[in-house]
């Protein structure tokens, strides 16, 4: 599936979402939600690329900056470095993955930290207990309302909430910090009570270390993820899409006079 997205518009005005909907061949009505804030924003995915890159096309020429993902290449973790361990050195940040490779990302380096939550439903079968009326026993003892346990299945659905931080850092590969997958006992003195106040203690300290590096949480909460993903994109599967996308989003921004840029 092919996605292309657009990014950093200065404010939402009837024009440039009556401009939008003509680009995307829907109506204003439809056009208006994808431009709350000031993007990033999924407009469309299609199968096949040349439909993505055409619609690019016609959106660069009405003024939008553009993005083309290939979504199932970025849907995996494949590419990522997964964190089980970490230490704060100076000058940089020592990780460990969970097969035991080592690297350390310099402070500097780093430009991006983008705060997420994994947002994953969960369903079970749960064995319900009840007791119903029961006809044969009530007639049996002459009226006499009667019950009986009658057993069910039943089918349980929940939310599995997990925070996780993408820390990018220049051309290598991105870093996956997860709430719940790895351990805090780099922290030293510094280790917290629970996992949710040491992942907190890691973030607050990479933002007072890594100086130059912009802090967006716009995916923290499930309803920035569906305002960039919008209605046609599952924010359970597609989490690295919606990163990747905010991630080059930002880095365009932050270059001065850039034209838009498209990752076929």
């Amino acid at each position: 599936m092919h996605v292309v997205a657009i990014c950093n518009w200065k404010e939402e005005s009837a024009e440039l979402v009556q401009t939008l909907a003509g680009a995307l061949g829907i109506t204003v009505y439809e056009a208006r939600p994808r431009m709350f804030g000031n993007g990033p924003a999924v407009v469309a995915s299609f199968a096949d690329p040349q439909p993505a890159l055409e619609l690019a096309g016609k959106l660069k020429q009405s003024g939008f900056a553009t993005l083309i993902f290939d979504a199932a290449a970025v849907r995996s973790s494949a590419g990522y470095f997964i964190v089980r361990r970490f230490e704060f050195k100076k000058g940089s940040i020592s990780i460990e993955s969970s097969d035991g490779q080592q690297t350390e990302t310099p402070y500097d380096e780093v430009d991006l930290l983008l705060p997420c939550t994994s947002i994953v439903g969960v369903s079970e079968q749960k064995t319900v207990t009840e007791r119903k009326l029961s006809i044969g026993k009530t007639i049996l003892y002459g009226g006499l309302p009667m019950t009986k346990k009658v057993e069910r299945q039943e089918a349980v659905t929940s939310e599995e909430r997990t925070k996780v931080l993408y820390l990018y850092a220049g051309k290598r590969s991105p870093v996956i910090f997860s709430q719940i997958g790895m351990t805090f006992d780099g922290l030293g003195n510094a280790m917290k009570l629970s996992r949710e106040l040491n992942f907190t203690h890691l973030i607050s300290e990479l933002q007072r270390l890594c100086t130059g590096a912009v802090y967006d949480d716009l995916l923290l909460s499930h309803m920035g993820q569906i305002r960039l993903l919008g209605p046609g994109l599952n924010s359970e599967t597609n989490l690295n899409l919606a990163v990747e996308v905010l991630a080059l989003c930002l880095r365009q921004r932050g270059a001065k006079g850039a034209g838009s840029i498209s990752n076929p």
